[in-house]
C-alpha cells in the first residue's frame, strides 16, 4: 500500500504530471507520459529506463 501523502507530492519525471496508484500492479501510472514506474519493496521506482510503456487501452482507461 503507498501512502496517499506520498503519491500527492511524486509526479512523472519526464512530462512532471501527477501519478496515479496501481494496487493491482503496484505501479505508479503516468497517463501523460504512457509509462508505469515500479514499486519494489515500497519504494517507487522514478527512472524513465526502469518504467514500463502503457498500452493504449491502459492509457485510456480512467
Amino acid at each position: 500500500m503507498m501512502d496517499k501523502k506520498l503519491i500527492e507530492m511524486l509526479v512523472c519525471p519526464v512530462s512532471k504530471a501527477p501519478l496515479e496508484w496501481n494496487a493491482e500492479t503496484q505501479e505508479l501510472i503516468c497517463r501523460a507520459s504512457g509509462l508505469a514506474y515500479p514499486v519494489r519493496d515500497g519504494i517507487p521506482v522514478m527512472l524513465e529506463e526502469e518504467a514500463r510503456k502503457l498500452t493504449l487501452e491502459e492509457r485510456e482507461r480512467k
